[in-house]
């Protein structure tokens, strides 16, 4: 798997310092506050686990499962929520967590729903990653790890038709490991 990476963005000490600081905010917000964290599957699994055990705070956490990019390397555009229960939101300040904020439309969908369909106290959105693109959606990240360029990465629970999520980094994967 490390013969396709073209190159390492963020090795796993520097996204584990960060998620300190992550949170640390998160902590700061919601002091007194209940608490319900969503993470977005599959990508998300790996930074609710690293994430939430640094955050002091009683919390919930929930699940969610839903897919855009449906084994290729870009949003198709149509959003899939793959269970038909959602999770009980009501009163809730929630935080969506994933691993990246691309298009924006996979968090746009998923925000739009919970506010119409759970009636949560708030929505804030977590990500591990943002790319820096014009977005299809308007959405913004209230936590973010980091900002990288538009490029293809896996690793950190990204992946690429489920392959390279156990990668304890985040690398940019070669063109021709998934142009082939």
């Amino acid at each position: 798997m490390n013969d396709d990476i073209e190159c390492v963005l963020h090795h796993e000490t520097t996204i584990l310092s960060r998620l300190d600081g992550m949170a640390r905010d998160i902590m700061r917000d919601y002091r007194g506050k209940e608490l319900t964290v969503v993470a977005i599957l599959q990508g998300g699994l790996i930074l609710m686990a690293d994430l939430l055990r640094r955050v002091q705070l009683p919390l919930q956490i929930e699940s969610l499962s839903v897919s855009s990019y449906h084994g290729g390397t870009e949003s198709t555009g149509t959003v899939t929520f793959n269970q038909t229960r959602l999770p009980d939101l009501n009163g809730r300040h929630v935080i969506l967590l994933d691993d990246i904020l691309d298009s924006g439309r996979t968090l746009h969908a998923i925000r739009g729903r919970f506010e119409a369909e759970c009636r949560p106290a708030s929505v804030r959105i977590c990500v591990l990653l943002r790319k820096r693109k014009q977005r299809a959606c308007v959405v913004e990240a209230d936590y973010v790890g980091f900002d990288i360029n538009d490029e293809f990465v896996v690793g950190y629970g990204l992946d690429y038709r489920g392959r390279y999520r156990n990668l304890p980094y985040i690398g940019v994967l070669k063109p021709e490991a998934y142009q082939s």
